[in-house]
């Protein structure tokens, strides 16, 4: 079973987050790759999807956002989950608002399953607008992404792929 995973990130961390889901959906027979959006032209030949955004100003990013809408007809076709990052500076423990779910374009398409991971704030990677933005809003730096939490959530993805393959193609492991 081929999945796409298609992540739009800006400074890598949600770049980071998809390589992660990426290594779990191999590890458990599934070929998967990771791409930006300006790398998908057809999802032809793919079975599954995982589309996941960097979060700025409460919204995807413009190319994904792009992508989802151009797509949209497909992607309903298709078992679909997405996740979005961002918010590096929510405290531990605490939970974090899911844009994707108050988004009109991303309910469109009825994916199979969401998550929100926090993300990481380099101000260092900043530029200066960016950087201004983050002291406004008293965001705190530091990298919050919670490995475990994507990792589970990426076996939940497989398992529920693998539960809905042919028994042919459950024991593929194609890197």
């Amino acid at each position: 079973m081929r999945v796409l995973v298609v992540v739009a990130s800006k400074h890598r961390a949600t770049a980071e987050i998809g390589d992660a889901i990426v290594s779990e959906l191999r590890a458990a027979g599934l070929q998967a790759r990771r791409v930006s959006p300006a790398e998908v032209r057809t999802f032809a030949g793919v079975d599954a999807v995982v589309l996941g955004s960097a979060v700025y100003m409460t919204q995807w990013m413009e190319p994904m956002r792009a992508l989802v809408a151009r797509h949209a007809d497909v992607l309903r076709r298709l078992p679909v989950w997405v996740f979005s990052s961002g918010l590096a500076g929510v405290a531990a423990g605490g939970e974090v608002p899911d844009p994707a779910r108050a988004s009109a374009l991303v309910r469109g398409i009825e994916p199979s399953g969401y998550a929100t991971f926090k993300g990481r704030l380099d101000p260092g990677a900043l530029g200066l607008r960016e950087r201004s933005v983050t002291r406004l809003g008293s965001a705190a730096e530091g990298d919050y992404r919670e490995w475990d939490k994507i990792r589970a959530w990426a076996r939940e993805v497989a398992a529920a792929l693998l539960a809905h393959a042919p028994t042919a193609e459950r024991p593929l492991l194609l890197r």
